[in-house]
């Protein structure tokens, strides 16, 4: 099972950027799905994650910045990232697994892509 994960680059502080991920279909109606990052020197956080029927959780560190969202249509999951902070610079993986929030067990990883705040 292969997640494609897209979207990442380098803005500036306060920038926007939306990441993006798809999953076979088998997999995205019937699994939660979620956003790991991790930066330089630092332990792999959860960031976001979103059931198959759409309940979401976010990190309190991106609460109010950063918002998980699904199409059906198109098996893709977002993470739309507003008022990026340089702290926020890690690479993010999209992964799929199941329960949301602290409940979240990721099963499968999808390749990173990086992020990069410039201040």
């Amino acid at each position: 099972v292969q997640l494609q994960a897209s979207g990442g680059g380098l803005v500036q502080a306060g920038g926007s950027l939306r990441l993006s991920c798809t999953a076979p279909g088998s997999i995205f109606s019937v699994n939660s799905m979620g956003w790991y990052r991790q930066a330089a020197g630092k332990q792999r956080e959860l960031v976001a994650s979103i059931t198959n029927n759409g309940n979401t959780n976010a990190a309190n560190s991106v609460k109010g910045r950063f918002t998980i969202s699904r199409d059906t249509a198109k098996n893709t999951v977002y993470l739309q990232m507003n008022g990026l902070k340089p702290e926020d610079t890690a690479v993010y993986y999209c992964t799929f697994g199941f329960g949301l929030g602290v409940t979240y067990s990721p099963l499968r990883w999808g390749q990173g892509t990086l992020v990069t705040v410039s201040s």
